[in-house]
């Protein structure tokens, strides 16, 4: 039996939760609902959802610093669906990280085209993984299955969560991610200020796969903001 795709929806108000996994759920979506950001990082970190559809105007946290801490635990679809309509506004979408942006109060049969649209681009990005994945390098290669990198012709095997946070600084080449982004996305949204932890392993990864690991050339570290896989590791390098 095939699978329901999942959408996640986050805002405040109960009846635009209510008319969404109505509507939604008529056309084959299996819904879930959050009624605020905290609430929806959590949802996301546990359900794994296809697709989030989420509000700016919340408490607490809004939309757009949701947008940005849920892009750093997931790479499925994001979608704003909120009142603010503003160019300013939209571009601001955009920049936290989102897939696209629609307006309230939204045409259902739109706001349905346009989930289908980023789905289809997610599915099809999925398709084209076959086992290794890009890493922005030359010469290394990742092989997501079995936890290995290839690096210069020499196969490392890196423990899970190494390899989870090898594979996230991939995924932000050359961006620098802090301890708490990396909490939050490698453990959970629960483990975010534990940062002695973040430093441990990030020693440990530097350990099987730094040419010298008291200094790193491929893992690097921002002071005070976090850490980073560096593109220009190669013009540094002997």
């Amino acid at each position: 039996m095939r699978q329901k795709v999942s959408v996640l929806v986050i805002d405040d108000d109960q009846e635009v939760l209510n008319l969404l996994k109505i509507t939604l759920g008529v056309y084959g979506f299996e819904v879930i609902t959050a009624k605020d950001a905290i609430m929806g990082m959590h949802a996301a970190y546990q359900y794994h959802p296809d697709a989030i559809l989420l509000d700016v105007m919340m408490p607490k946290i809004d939309g757009f610093e949701a947008c940005r801490q849920l892009r750093s635990m997931t790479s499925v679809p994001i979608i704003f669906v909120t009142a603010k309509s503003l160019i300013g506004d939209v571009i601001k979408g955009f920049r936290a990280g989102a897939d696209d942006y629609v307006t309230k109060p939204f045409n259902h049969e739109e706001l349905l085209a346009r989930l289908k649209v980023c789905l289809h681009y997610a599915v099809k990005d999925q398709n084209d993984y076959q086992g290794f994945f890009e890493t922005g390098f030359e010469d290394w290669q990742v092989e997501d299955d079995r936890h290995e990198i290839i690096i210069k012709n020499q196969l490392i095997y890196l423990p899970p969560k190494e390899f989870e946070i090898l594979r996230y600084l991939i995924r932000h080449l050359g961006r620098v991610l802090s301890a708490d982004a990396i909490l939050s996305n490698i453990w959970g949204p629960e483990y975010v200020g534990d940062r002695n932890m973040v430093k441990q392993h990030i020693y440990r990864l530097r350990q099987l796969i730094e040419p010298d690991p008291k200094k790193p050339i491929y893992i690097r570290t921002a002071p005070g903001e976090g850490y980073y896989l560096d593109v220009d590791y190669d013009c540094k390098s002997e």
